[in-house]
């Protein structure tokens, strides 16, 4: 798997998740502490987050950390 593909399936994960629990972009960021717009950007697959800001995003999504890498390998 690329770079690339491993941002975007962590992306579309923290998507996904967030949809289930009903909360909007500005919900996640909010919690998080940075701007929607890195939201955005890390959903769509388009930086390398770090894992600090992975770990913010899954504390605000209420789940362990390890969800977010929880995807299909396809």
């Amino acid at each position: 798997m690329s770079q690339k593909d491993l941002y975007k399936k962590i992306g579309l994960r923290i998507r996904e998740l967030r949809t289930q629990k009903e909360m909007t972009q500005l919900d996640v960021s909010a919690h998080c502490n940075f701007e929607k717009t890195n939201l955005s950007r890390i959903e769509a697959g388009r930086v390398n987050s770090t894992v600090n800001t992975l770990n913010k995003i899954a504390l605000a999504l209420e789940v362990p950390l390890y969800e977010l890498f929880r995807f299909n390998e396809n």
